[in-house]
C-alpha cells in the first residue's frame, strides 16, 4: 500500500510501515512541512498514496470529497 504520512504524526512511523511491506513516505521527506491541508492532499493525490492525518480539517468530506482521493485516514486518538 502507497502510504503518506502528516507531519502532525511521528515520523518515526515511516521505518515501521515500511518495514511491513508497505511503501510509506511523510512530508518531511518532500518539503512539505508547514503546507496546507489541501497542498498535502494534492501530493498525496497525485502520488497514488492514502494520506494518515491528525488534521480534522482534512475529515472534512465536503471539501474533500473521498471519491477523489486514494484514501484519507484521520486517526482521533482519545
Amino acid at each position: 500500500m502507497r502510504l503518506k504520512l502528516d507531519e502532525n504524526l511521528p515520523v518515526e512511523l515511516v521505518a515501521g510501515l515500511r518495514s511491513s511491506g508497505h511503501d510509506a513516505d511523510c512530508v518531511f521527506d518532500e518539503g512539505l512541512v508547514g503546507a496546507s491541508g489541501s497542498e498535502v492532499l494534492a501530493r498525496a493525490k497525485l502520488d497514488g498514496r492514502v494520506l494518515l492525518t491528525l488534521d480534522k480539517g482534512i475529515g472534512d468530506i465536503r471539501a474533500y470529497p473521498p471519491q477523489e482521493y486514494s484514501g484519507i485516514v484521520l486517526f482521533r486518538p482519545g
